[in-house]
């Protein structure tokens, strides 16, 4: 099984319609409100694809056969500190088989070894089983328990080192 992370197209619109408007996952990202495909259309057409420029980067996360099935997102860049949060998102149909470690484990090269940050972090809720399951397999460290972080409860602080600068 193999995967491709690529840059976000205007093509893409459909998916991030149907994905940013999945109510049900709202509670594990910082969505409050639904996305029109016009608010979608002016970020894909606003985006540079430069995540200096943009302080993050989406990109979509295709299977072998070229069909998107998720995105992966580096997000609130500090290149200070050379640091990035982590967001992703695997569509309902590709969940379970993988693409989730996969995009995880090349974005990690790319951050790590391109664009040579420093630490990479990501926050999970507590009950979000197959997401804290993903950062434990990808040998994230999960450093503390946030009380109350969201209106749903408590969230798991995940936190990993690039070995080559430490």
């Amino acid at each position: 099984m193999t995967i491709h992370l690529r840059k976000i197209e205007p093509t893409d619109l459909p998916f991030l319609y149907l994905w940013e408007n999945e109510t049900n996952v709202w509670k594990d990202g910082d969505t409050h409100n639904p996305l029109s495909q016009q608010d979608l259309r002016n970020y894909i057409d606003s985006t540079t694809g430069d995540i200096y420029q943009d302080g993050q980067l989406r990109l979509i996360i295709e299977s072998e056969t070229k069909d998107p099935i998720g995105c992966i997102d580096l997000y609130d860049l500090d290149i200070r500190n050379r640091k990035a949060g982590i967001g992703i998102y695997i569509a309902k149909h590709s969940r379970e088989q993988g693409y989730g470690k996969l995009a995880l484990q090349q974005l990690e090269e790319y951050a790590f070894h391109f664009l040579n940050l420093r630490t990479l972090y990501a926050f999970t809720h507590v009950q979000n089983t197959p997401c804290n399951q993903l950062f434990q397999s990808t040998h994230f460290q999960s450093i503390a328990t946030l009380p109350y972080w969201t209106l749903e409860g408590n969230a798991t602080l995940w936190i990993k080192n690039n070995p080559n600068i430490l």
